[in-house]
């Protein structure tokens, strides 16, 4: 840690923070059920378009023998519950979802 940080960036950096949703998202008992690959290319192409509308923020899958991914939802917690319980790979038991409030800093990225 090199990088310097005052009390007041510390401050003006929290005054900015927004509420958002956590999604985890671990692998159920059902992950290879018949017809799995199939469900989760389903998964996939709702959480791309989720993305793609905004909805989600950051979707990054987890290569985990235990944990599928995080998303960092734009919508709250009642209406992100709502929108992955409707999820494909939810819905068959391949995954299980719990959503967290969160709070985090508009205009944060990934490096490229």
């Amino acid at each position: 840690m090199s990088t310097i940080v005052t009390d007041e960036q510390i401050r003006d950096l929290a005054a900015t923070a927004k509420p958002y949703s956590l999604a985890v998202l671990r692998w159920g008992p059902q992950r290879h059920l018949d017809g799995a690959e199939a469900i989760e290319l389903e998964h996939q192409r709702r959480m791309v378009s989720l993305r793609a509308d905004g909805v989600i923020a950051v979707l990054c899958p987890v290569a985990s023998d235990t944990m599928a991914g995080v998303a960092v939802m734009n919508v709250p917690t009642e209406e992100a519950e709502d929108i992955m319980a409707a999820d494909p790979c939810v819905r068959a038991g391949m995954i299980h979802c719990e959503i967290y409030p969160c709070h985090g800093f508009p205009g944060d990225t990934l490096p490229a």
